[in-house]
């Protein structure tokens, strides 16, 4: 599950996007540079290989740890792209294209947001879209919607299996979640149950509504942080979370944990961009970016514990503080303190990535031994999380 959003001005376009999977299911920012191919060229793809077009574009991407595909990126023209579950009357298809390879194959072939939408919907014509998109459970599928922007406009795309409608953005804010919301299209193939479930309609109502009072990127942080309208998560004994943006995982029929978050400022004049790398924007830092200048971030994610990856050394802070409510003001002072400077005026990407490792290190030491009362949250939230960090390898920490 997760939540998409974007605001189109006249002087740019702003972009916001959560990726919520499972809790377990790192994401790894990743750079690919601009490549040309010979004629004879593949693409392997997440479960397909389909011919590759002469030349491909520079993207850094946000995605599973697993998969071809992104959940979230850009490329070196500014195209930036986040996609969306959506369940739908369409059957779904065991192999295809999945929408994390569409969100990445778009990135790569096209240099305008009308583009990006073209080339969306021709592979999903020609190939169609399917295959396992879960990590926990390999074989739950889904059909996907995005936000295609640029630093001029955008457009939101929703699919029903090989079928699609579009919607262009050409200012205000527009919000996408994870059911289909194109009038007419939506009324036509939209599966009203599952996308109850989702949470999908509160979501972006609450993103849509924080977005619209956003003026700069730095506003949109906020929006990937709400737990609604508390400041802490409220759980839901079948849905855990998935009634807000940041989500935190749990219930005991869906769940899913916000791993990773992305912010763009898209303007003709030249694209900024900010990305957590780690899960819980809540309780995590938005670092700039940038397509042309890829850092070394240590050992890449799997799906457990490595404290050699950033994703989960962030992941063992998170789940601290999470048990514990009285841990939680401990770093957000300073971390709010130093991500407006780096919002205002990014430093370079290889020393904003240092700067948030030594404040990582700082913060975990300084969590206090045995404070408060223990975890609070309800029980099938500790089961929940229990489960997840014993499959994970989490280290236990003595006293805390």
């Amino acid at each position: 599950m997760c939540d998409t959003v974007v605001k189109v001005g006249p002087d740019g376009v702003l972009f916001a996007k959560n990726s919520d999977r499972d809790a377990n299911e790192a994401q790894v920012l990743h750079w690919v540079p601009a490549r040309t191919h010979r004629a004879d060229s593949v693409v392997v793809c997440t479960y397909l290989t389909i011919p590759q077009v002469p030349r491909t574009h520079a993207v850094l991407l946000s995605r599973p740890f697993w998969m071809w595909g992104a959940e979230m990126g850009t490329n070196e023209h500014g195209v930036t792209i986040g996609n969306e579950a959506v369940f739908t009357d369409q059957p779904y298809a065991d192999t295809g294209l999945t929408g994390m390879d569409l969100l990445r194959l778009a990135l790569e072939r096209a240099s305008t947001a009308a583009e990006a939408v073209d080339v969306i919907v021709n592979l999903l014509e020609e190939h169609g879209q399917g295959g396992g998109c879960g990590f926990e459970k390999r074989g739950f599928t889904y059909h996907n919607s995005f936000i295609v922007a640029d630093p001029t406009t955008a457009f939101v795309l929703e699919t029903a299996g090989r079928l699609w409608a579009v919607e262009e953005v050409s200012s205000g804010v527009r919000s996408i979640s994870n059911g289909l919301t194109i009038p007419g299209f939506a009324e036509e193939h939209r599966d009203q149950l599952r996308s109850r479930v989702s949470g999908c309609d509160v979501r972006s109502a609450r993103t849509a509504s924080l977005a619209a009072e956003a003026g700069e990127a730095a506003d949109l942080a906020a929006v990937l942080r709400s737990h609604g309208s508390a400041t802490w998560p409220r759980y839901d004994l079948l849905t855990g979370t998935l009634g807000m943006p940041c989500m935190h995982g749990g219930g005991l029929i869906a769940g899913s944990v916000t791993v990773a978050g992305w912010i763009s400022e898209l303007r003709p004049g030249g694209s900024r961009h900010w990305a957590t790398a780690t899960a819980c924007p809540c309780l995590s830092l938005f670092k700039p970016v940038a397509v042309d200048t890829p850092v070394h971030l240590g050992l890449p994610p799997v799906g457990t514990f490595d404290d050699g990856a950033l994703w989960w050394r962030q992941e063992r802070l998170n789940r601290m503080v999470m048990s514990d409510p009285a841990r939680l003001a401990v770093h957000l002072e300073e971390r709010n303190e130093v991500e407006r400077g780096w919002f205002a005026d990014p430093p370079p990407t290889v020393d904003a990535f240092a700067e948030a490792d030594r404040l990582l290190d700082r913060w975990t030491a300084a969590l206090p031994v045995g404070a408060g009362h223990g975890d609070t949250r309800p029980w099938w939230m500790r089961r929940y999380w229990e489960k997840r960090s014993r499959a994970a390898g989490m280290p236990s920490v003595p006293g805390r």
